[in-house]
């Protein structure tokens, strides 16, 4: 599949920063990484002639920021929403800024996002990769201090299902990935001092090769994608 536009949100570290590499290995395609940390990734990306870096804040104006970078894009192929806000304490503790900072980004800033991707892909198609967590998946192991971050991951896996329901009848697929214990930042910051069993670059090699061809199969799907859980 030659000549994709990949788009990949969250993407100044962990499997984000490891899924715009994979994708641009191949150079035929161009792959746009957004994260609000632009300097970051021009020191990682800088030497990648078919990336394009830009500043993306899911903490606000979404909507406006994605408008922006879209609309000199003429299409895209994959939008894959990788960001994430995770917050980690006791539920009495949580304030309303931490609960709404979650939100904001695991689950506004997703639909804002692909709200002004929906143009771009309207037309020929594309493939919305939706990265959620195995601890918002129903009826898995839930762990005490992420009520703010594992609901909202919740939210994502039911946006999922109602844009798939939504544009059914478009060429548009989303699906939905709840990834278990991936060696990440942000798993450190859950669980402090355990080691995942999965590498960020081995999710990312699963994901890049989802994101490519897994909507030729399926569409508002819910999938966990997991070794263990901490």
């Amino acid at each position: 599949m030659p000549d994709q536009t990949i788009v990949v949100v969250g993407a100044s570290r962990g499997i984000g920063k490891e899924l715009v590499e994979k994708f641009a290995s191949d150079s035929s395609n161009t792959v746009f990484a957004l994260s609000r940390n632009l300097q970051k990734m021009q020191e990682l990306f800088g030497h990648l002639q078919n990336v394009r870096a830009v500043e993306f804040d899911l903490t606000k104006n979404v909507a406006q920021q994605a408008k922006a970078i879209f609309e000199n894009i003429n299409q895209i192929d994959i939008l894959i929403n990788n960001a994430g806000k995770l917050v980690n304490k006791p539920f009495t503790e949580l304030t309303h800024e931490d609960i709404a900072i979650c939100y904001q980004v695991n689950v506004i800033g997703v639909m804002e996002t692909t709200q002004a991707a929906v143009p771009k892909m309207i037309g020929n198609g594309g493939h919305i990769v939706n990265i959620s967590s195995i601890g918002g998946f129903q009826g898995s192991v839930k762990f005490a201090g992420l009520s703010a971050y594992s609901t909202s991951k919740a939210a994502v896996c039911s946006f999922t299902e109602l844009f798939a329901e939504e544009y059914k009848d478009s060429k548009i697929k989303m699906n939905c990935l709840c990834l278990g214990a991936v060696q990440t930042e942000m798993l450190a910051e859950a669980f402090p001092g355990y080691e995942a069993p999965v590498s960020a670059s081995k999710m990312a090699d699963f994901i890049t090769h989802f994101a490519l061809t897994g909507n030729q199969w399926m569409n508002g799907k819910i999938i966990p994608v997991s070794l263990s859980t901490p």
